[in-house]
């Protein structure tokens, strides 16, 4: 018999830890004012979860993008999981079909998490060969997650060797105000620098340090010489 999400919700029932949950929420800041407000933990952590998301792999999508849309965060973040995996096992169109439901479903992909985790894996790869367009709009928006999916998206064009996209998002948030996005752009160019090459790093940032955010620009030169890190700190 196929499994259910229902089977599902009374797996994670079952494995949920109430003292693991509170140190989550306070980790993943959902108090009020925080960028996690509201969030709610069951207290699993995420091996346990790629297991339950191998073993109900085969729901359906839509099953999938209700458990999506649930209250609590480890029933997102399976259903991302099993996204992946059907992302990967699928070709063509219904690759296509997986990539639309994750942007239509992206106000659900709300924690740092969530976004690290899956617009790579999907947002990213999907757009491997295609217009790139929808990660500009993403960059512009409001909207905190949307601006770090477009930004972590571009991490799977770095691992082809691919870093355009990543400097013109980044240029994009160079006066974001929020800390995760500082944190999202200096990791993507620390990446650019660590697979691809640190010269167009550098070239980025002799035109832009002086106007980065501090951890920002901690980030991308995490990995420079002291004397280059030294050079970029003291501005």
């Amino acid at each position: 018999m196929a499994p259910t999400l229902s089977q599902l919700k009374r797996d994670f029932e079952v494995m949920a830890n109430p003292e693991q949950a509170v140190i989550l929420q306070r980790f993943f800041k959902t108090g009020p004012g925080q960028y996690g407000e509201g969030d709610i933990f069951l207290g699993i952590k995420v091996p346990p979860q790629r297991t339950l998301a191998k073993q109900y792999r085969d729901l359906s999508l839509d099953d999938v993008a209700c458990l999506l849309q649930s209250k609590i965060h480890e029933h997102r973040l399976t259903a991302l999981l099993i996204l992946i995996q059907k992302y990967e096992k699928a070709e063509g169109t219904s690759r296509k079909k997986i990539f639309d439901m994750y942007l239509k479903n992206r106000k659900w992909i709300n924690n740092w998490d969530l976004v690290d985790l899956s617009a790579p894996n999907i947002i990213g790869d999907y757009l491997l060969d295609k217009d790139r367009a929808v990660l500009y709009t993403l960059a512009q928006s409001k909207s905190l997650w949307d601006k770090r999916i477009a930004i972590l998206a571009t991490f799977e064009f770095i691992k082809h060797g691919q870093a355009d996209d990543t400097f013109a998002i980044a240029e994009i948030l160079l006066d974001d105000n929020h800390d995760l996005i500082h944190k999202a752009v200096g990791w993507m160019l620390r990446e650019v620098g660590k697979r691809i090459n640190q010269a167009g790093v550098e070239s980025f940032l002799q035109k832009h340090y002086r106007r980065m955010p501090r951890t920002m620009l901690r980030y991308a030169i995490e990995r420079f010489s002291p004397t280059l890190k030294k050079k970029y700190m003291a501005k």
